[in-house]
């Protein structure tokens, strides 16, 4: 059904609303009560679980004329399970939250449903949704939470990193960043809008960069196979390499250098860029990096600092609060 053709969210109730969705999502392995009553029943063989939470809000975090509804659940759930395999663990079940414009069509979020079924099919097998919410609202919110299974191992924290150990990373960096930059420059209409025809012309002539940027495949499944590896931390690249080493260097108490020609083409918008949401990692020196990891630099004793080439190198990356302009689309 076209959106032109589908009715909108207000013309509907809540529960046929509803109704539309939950055929569309996936089920999870993990799951003894999935939706439909007051709240789920997981399993929880570990006896322990990890849990995350994110929001996308209409202006700051997407643009409804960049994006496609199916692109939407696929970025939801995509940035999320990386955070559950930041932690080591694999990813079990999602709830996700919807506040939606009344005037909404209602295919738009069929199509985000999609997008979420498709995810955690491709990214982690056997997660699904098990339950979440539906408000209105005149700005688009999107918020899901993950649970994921450590499988009897221990977490991957930010704290564990220690001198000499070498840091890898998982997944691209910088992609999402040009990706993003070419929507800015060149999806936007004569008054700086952004303009759908445009995105879909890039989405032909950049396919690559428009995809990190818009659906992204992190490495979900390498978050387990450090932790069996011996990672001794690991996070979820999604503020910008530069940002988010410094997190790990903050708190582990050492410092991170990066080997420039280990960071492609352009190690500024590596470093700067964001949304990446690959998996930065440090392993114990002399052993083994598993794949599909790759070394990029190393553990010093200079707490707290990022360097590049032992060179200082200024902690830059995404924040919400400094890098929206107030502007949707």
């Amino acid at each position: 059904m076209s959106e032109a053709s589908s009715p909108t969210v207000g013309e509907l109730n809540e529960l046929a609303v509803l109704a539309r969705i939950f055929p569309r999502l996936p089920e999870a392995d993990a799951a003894i009560v999935g939706p439909g009553d007051d709240a789920a029943v997981l399993s929880a063989p570990d006896a322990r679980y990890v849990v995350t939470t994110d929001m996308m809000v209409h202006g700051p975090d997407f643009r409804l004329a960049w994006s496609t509804p199916f692109e939407l659940g696929w970025k939801a759930a995509a940035t999320n399970l990386s955070d559950v395999a930041a932690m080591g663990a694999v990813p079990t079940a999602i709830v996700v939250a919807l506040a939606v414009p009344p005037t909404l069509s209602v295919s738009v979020v069929e199509g985000f449903a999609d997008g979420l079924r498709a995810a955690c099919s491709a990214l982690a097998p056997g997660c699904g949704v098990v339950g979440g919410d539906l408000s209105a609202s005149d700005t688009l919110t999107i918020a899901v939470t993950a649970f994921g299974d450590l499988q009897g191992r221990p977490p991957v924290l930010r704290s564990g990193a220690r001198v000499g150990d070498l840091v890898a990373i998982a997944g691209e960096l910088g992609l999402a960043a040009e990706g993003l930059g070419l929507l800015f420059r060149e999806a936007v209409d004569d008054d700086g809008r952004p303009d759908a025809g445009l995105a879909d012309e890039l989405r032909m002539r950049h396919p690559a960069a428009m995809r990190a940027q818009l659906a992204p495949t992190p490495p979900i499944a390498a978050g387990p196979v450090a932790a069996i590896a011996g990672a001794t931390a690991m996070l979820d690249v999604s503020d910008g390499l530069s940002l988010d080493s410094a997190r790990i260097a903050r708190s582990s108490g050492v410092g991170i250098d990066f080997d420039v020609a280990a960071l492609g083409d352009d190690p500024e918008r590596a470093l700067g860029g964001g949304e990446d949401h690959g998996l930065l990692a440090t392993f114990p020196a002399g052993g083994e990096v598993p794949a599909p990891f790759r070394i990029i630099g190393r553990v010093t004793d200079a707490a707290g600092t990022v360097s590049v080439d032992g060179t200082p190198h200024a902690v830059v990356g995404w924040d919400p609060y400094s890098g929206w302009d107030g502007a949707a689309g």
